[in-house]
């Protein structure tokens, strides 16, 4: 009897550690996703407040964009971010200041993050330079509730993780009617972000400092058809480089179609539609050519767009970036 219950005892052990192990690989994933990589968005050209904080101002009037995408369909628990983002220039149009909300979810993780933003712009003829900041904080909730666990166990019983982090990002950005160019930095102080427990030793997880690289124009190459190249290279200490080219085709600059590659083995085809002068619907649908195509129905992404003139009788001409 002594024999069996010890032999019960052990292979209860030996359950819990096994389920030990697994939460804390899930965690230190999650933690790794949040700390080391940004929401990726496909439509980064029309969102690039989210990129670059000298953008803010640079539509002038004030501009309203919100933004949900939906990645790895068919993944349980795949993220899923939330965006709503708001910038506009000031009366002398040298100020620009905005915000953006961004919510992530990535199976028992939420990631809440809100960034103020101030941009300040030199004026030329028909260009301008701009510096810009963004301060503000992000919120990380670890959910253990929200695991779905086969064979619970009540030995096993983790506690849940809150931790609110300040963060600055930095850019500079330049625009002209049919270029545009960006340099910036996010995640400056690479603030201790999640932490894991284990054998009574905790291991810190630190935002990592990220580099963004984003230029793009703007050609008529037909009566009303106009070719809009762009790329994106986004760098991270210990990680690949990642590069995003871009290339769409507007017409009448009522309807844009295009496509994507990006260096992680993937695609997206993307389309926007006018629907008045102040109001454009995006749509972009992206494929994946690595491992992961096997277990998703790719990823999509939704924006809705408003530009309003705060400061103007007419809205002005609908402008390419």
């Amino acid at each position: 009897m002594k024999n069996e219950k010890s032999k019960y005892i052990q292979f209860r052990h030996t359950l819990f550690m096994k389920k030990s192990i697994i939460f804390h690989l899930l965690l230190f994933a999650s933690v790794i996703v949040f700390a080391q990589q940004d929401p990726l968005f496909s439509q980064y050209t029309y969102n690039k407040l989210l990129v670059n904080p000298g953008y803010a101002g640079s539509r002038e009037n004030l501009n309203v964009t919100l933004v949900n995408r939906a990645q790895w369909v068919s993944i349980e628990g795949a993220p899923n971010t939330l965006t709503l983002s708001a910038h506009a220039a000031g009366k002398n149009k040298k100020v620009g200041l905005g915000f953006y909300l961004n919510r992530d979810v990535l199976g028992p993780t939420v990631n809440n993050i809100f960034m103020a933003n101030y941009s300040y712009r030199i004026l030329m003829n028909e260009s301008f330079f701009a510096f810009g900041l963004q301060g503000g904080i992000t919120y990380f909730d670890f959910d253990y509730a929200a695991m779905n666990l086969r064979d619970a166990d009540y030995m096993f019983d983790p506690t849940n993780i809150r931790k609110v982090t300040p963060d600055v990002n930095v850019g500079v950005y330049y625009q002209s009617k049919q270029f545009f160019a960006g340099l910036s930095s996010k995640h400056l102080l690479e603030n201790d972000y999640g932490f894991i427990l284990q054998d009574d030793k905790t291991t810190f997880n630190r935002l990592a400092r990220h580099f963004y690289f984003m230029t793009g124009g703007v050609w008529e190459f037909a009566d009303n058809l106009y070719l809009r190249p762009s790329t994106l290279v986004k760098f991270v200490r210990n990680a690949p480089v990642q590069i995003d080219l871009n290339a769409s085709v507007m017409f009448k600059k009522a309807f844009m179609i295009g496509a994507s590659f990006r260096t992680e083995k993937a695609m997206s085809i993307m389309a926007e539609l006018a629907i008045t002068s102040g109001i454009r619907l995006g749509y972009s649908y992206d494929i994946y050519f690595n491992e992961l195509q096997l277990y998703n129905y790719g990823s999509n992404e939704i924006r809705l767009e408003f530009d309003i003139n705060v400061f103007e009788p007419r809205m002005v001409t609908p402008r390419f970036f």
